[in-house]
């Protein structure tokens, strides 16, 4: 949980502004996709299953930063987006992008973090 949280730790210090962003409205229940990784965890938090306060403000500050970053605001950041402002998303900018795109989006960053939660 210590290295989980020191690489969410890394991800959200990595970038020196917070930014503000809008804040997101909520799709019909058959309309939205599939939970992912920091969801669960977020969810389990609300169960009582776990988790703490500070966990819950530094995904919410990961989210912030990849809104900051993402300035084509298209959900997609690209290596050069990434290294402006989140430098260590940049640094593992290829193990993330695992399709090779030539971008990542704030699931698949969620999802590179749980991974290294789990190692």
């Amino acid at each position: 949980m210590k290295k989980w949280l020191a690489m969410l730790a890394l991800c959200i210090a990595s970038t020196g502004a917070i930014a503000q962003s809008a804040p997101t409205q909520n799709a019909p229940a058959q309309n939205a996709p599939a939970p992912t990784p920091m969801q669960n965890m977020q969810s389990m938090q609300g169960a009582g299953m776990g988790g703490s306060a500070r966990m819950q403000h530094a995904l919410q500050q990961l989210q912030e930063r990849f809104a900051a970053a993402n300035t084509t605001h298209d959900g997609k950041l690209t290596k050069e987006q990434a290294a402006a402002g989140m430098p260590r998303v940049a640094q593992h900018f290829d193990e993330i992008d695992v399709q090779k795109v030539g971008y990542v989006t704030l699931p698949q960053i969620e999802q590179f973090v749980a991974t290294q939660r789990r190692q």
